[in-house]
């Protein structure tokens, strides 16, 4: 399957609709100890499920007509888990745009927190990092990358 403008849009709005969203699409655990969050519209469904919360990892898989086309794995370490940050993050998050559907856009920044994302290839094949500092500190470092998925 071709990942296209309907595939990112789908994607877009499913990473807007779940952990960005603060608690969107939380279902029953798949996997022991897990959180997973579910978006379905038409075709595709999305699922997030990741372990752990200050350092966590996970996996986001795209679905389309049953048949796994996507996915994106990540890490994350919480050095400093200053008061306000998941709400940053969330807020950050929900920026995620078409044009770059991994995580929050390149630069980001409020009064208190900065947030920076970058990374190198596209939809079908690319890794990055994104970052949130606190007072010039880094408090917050989150490594990903993904592509489509083919088979034989």
């Amino acid at each position: 399957m071709i990942l296209n403008d309907e595939f990112i849009t789908f994607l877009v709005e499913a990473k807007k609709n779940t952990y960005a969203s603060g608690s969107g699409g939380l279902i029953e655990p798949i996997k022991q100890g897990s959180k997973d969050l579910s978006f379905k519209e038409s075709e595709y469904e999305y699922m997030d499920s990741y372990f752990g919360e200050l350092n966590f990892i996970g996996q986001e898989i795209v679905w389309f007509s049953g048949k796994p086309v996507w996915g994106m794995n990540y890490y994350g370490l919480t050095y400093d888990p200053i008061e306000g940050f998941p709400q940053f993050l969330f807020e950050c998050l929900k920026q995620v745009t078409p044009q770059a559907p991994y995580r929050g856009p390149s630069y980001y920044k409020n009064n208190v927190f900065g947030y920076s994302c970058s990374w190198t290839g596209e939809i079908n094949n690319f890794q990055g990092e994104e970052s949130i500092l606190f007072n010039n500190k880094v408090i917050y470092r989150l490594s990903f990358h993904g592509g489509n998925i083919q088979y034989l």
